[in-house]
């Protein structure tokens, strides 16, 4: 991928965790690079096939001094999201906020913040079967699309599923996501299950009957296990409820360590 490089861009803006820091003010200093394929603007010698560094300087700028953040943390991962939003065709960003001020009594040169954010590519599996189970999983898809963290949401269609697992309880209603997000895996199960727990999802049972379930399935070509997230899910080569609507939206989504297309895995569970 091609980058876009902006050195030393300077700022005067009100960030820190002192208030003297909010009320004065101090110069800050900026680096970026913006992951984007610029060869057909190369080609055709067309700035609208590229990136205009002037007007991403500018959603810099704008976002560095429109509000006071006590973390230079929380101002460079704002600045990144807002050049992801501004600039669509920008895969990821490179950023590196610097406080050459800070207020640190001895002598160094500047601290500073590296980050890099991007969309990623997730699936992400709904489930329910208590309450209002068309209204929690349309609940869960509006907030997706709601929120700054994700884009190109799209959902299947739902349906009824008998349950897997435990099968004395309700039917499920079932559909899968498939969006782009700058979450990274463990952050987005994090929201994954504040979600759950704002419909009142409880942990009772192993596959027992819920409000609220979401699952990540996939994640980009990841291969993640740890004690808290395995991706792929271990199990969704042998669940039609996730493999169904899944195929409806990316029947070739690839399967990293089983190396079959989501419509290869439901074939063999015909």
């Amino acid at each position: 991928m091609d980058r876009i490089c902006i050195e030393g861009l300077q700022l005067f803006a009100r960030h820190g965790v002192f208030p003297e820091e909010n009320e004065k003010g101090q110069h800050f200093v900026v680096h970026a690079a913006l992951l984007v394929d610029t060869e057909a603007a190369g080609i055709q010698d067309d700035l609208s096939l590229s990136v205009d560094y002037a007007a991403v300087c500018e959603v810099i700028r704008d976002t560095m001094t429109s509000r006071i953040y006590q973390l230079i943390e929380t101002a460079a991962q704002e600045t990144a999201l807002a050049i992801l939003h501004a600039f669509p065709s920008v895969n990821s960003v490179e950023l590196e906020v610097c406080k050459p001020e800070a207020p640190i009594p001895m002598a160094f040169r500047s601290v500073s913040v590296k980050l890099q954010r991007g969309w990623h590519t997730a699936v992400i599996a709904l489930g329910s079967n208590m309450g209002d189970s068309e209204g929690f999983l349309n609940g869960a898809v509006q907030a997706f699309r709601e929120s700054r963290y994700f884009r190109h949401v799209q959902v299947s269609d739902f349906l009824w599923t008998k349950p897997y697992g435990y099968t004395e309880q309700a039917d499920f209603l079932n559909g899968v996501v498939l969006c782009e997000t700058v979450y990274s895996p463990h952050a987005l199960l994090d929201v994954l299950q504040a979600a759950e727990q704002r419909a009142g999802r409880e942990r009772k049972l192993h596959w027992g009957p819920r409000t609220l379930d979401l699952d990540l399935i996939f994640y980009e070509d990841k291969i993640i296990s740890d004690a808290r997230l395995q991706v792929p899910h271990p199990g969704v080569q042998d669940r039609t409820f996730v493999l169904a609507p899944l195929v409806q939206l990316a029947p070739y989504y690839w399967h990293p360590v089983l190396h079959k297309t989501a419509a290869q895995l439901l074939e063999d569970l015909a």
